[in-house]
């Protein structure tokens, strides 16, 4: 809703994972999608539901970096994946998503930012080795200046940290309750290090020392069609319009 989806408009998910979000956007909003991820797992499970569902025709997964794509789309998400771009490319990520966006287009980018008076401690260190190489968190006022630097108007912006911090301990009572399946897959400390993240994590998001915003954005000077209300982002699941 917040992208405004419209049947026939060509979606890119930047970091698609295993696609449930391509999915949703074809089979409810009648979207073309197209969908990046470097993950060969995610691309074979992803690949495997269009095939299930029908969709391989309105749907295309590239295992591929978003700077190897080409072409223009009408809208764009990228939803988890921001935290590895680090501080340092963020310019080059937000000017990479503008060129690819249409002039009158719209980009939703979901992702963990810190409060401004957050640094970097030993618990960075610990995720940075154990949990997610090479990720690292800015701040939110870096999100919005290097958007803005590559061309982009901010047009919305949500804070979504309680919704996580119940899904990070709804995500810790599943990996307690599945703790023997899991191991089947995984050694124990694998199993024992995400359980420490992610309860880690929840009280984070519940202290307010960890934030995930939503940040929507569109290329600057194309406000013709701009709504001038958010009532469309508040209605019911599902809704088209």
């Amino acid at each position: 809703r917040k992208l405004e989806l419209r049947p026939g408009e060509r979606l890119l998910d930047i970091g698609c994972g295993w696609g449930a979000l391509l999915v949703h956007a074809a089979e409810q909003y009648g979207a073309e999608c197209v969908g990046c991820t470097l993950s060969g797992q995610q691309a074979a499970y992803a690949h495997k539901q269009l095939h299930e569902r029908g969709l391989g025709g309105r749907i295309e997964i590239r295992e591929t970096d978003y700077h190897s794509l080409e072409g223009r789309f009408h809208k764009a998400a990228s939803i988890g994946m921001f935290e590895h771009v680090g501080r340092r490319r963020l310019g080059a990520y937000f000017r990479r998503v503008r060129e690819l966006i249409a002039p009158d287009g719209l980009f939703l980018n979901h992702g963990i930012v810190r409060p401004q008076f957050v640094r970097d401690s030993p618990e960075t260190l610990f995720v940075q080795r154990e949990v997610f190489p090479g990720g690292e968190i800015v701040h939110l006022s870096e999100v919005v200046a290097e958007a803005e630097n590559a061309g982009f108007e901010v047009v919305d912006v949500e804070n979504l940290r309680p919704h996580y911090a119940l899904t990070c301990r709804a995500w810790v009572d599943r990996l307690t309750a599945k703790g023997e399946e899991c191991l089947r897959y995984v050694d124990t400390r694998t199993w024992r290090t995400w359980l420490l993240y992610l309860a880690a994590s929840a009280v984070n998001f519940e202290c307010g020392y960890l934030e995930v915003h939503q940040v929507l954005l569109a290329p600057r000077g194309h406000s013709i069609h701009r709504r001038l209300t958010r009532e469309h982002m508040l209605q019911g699941a599902g809704s088209k319009t």
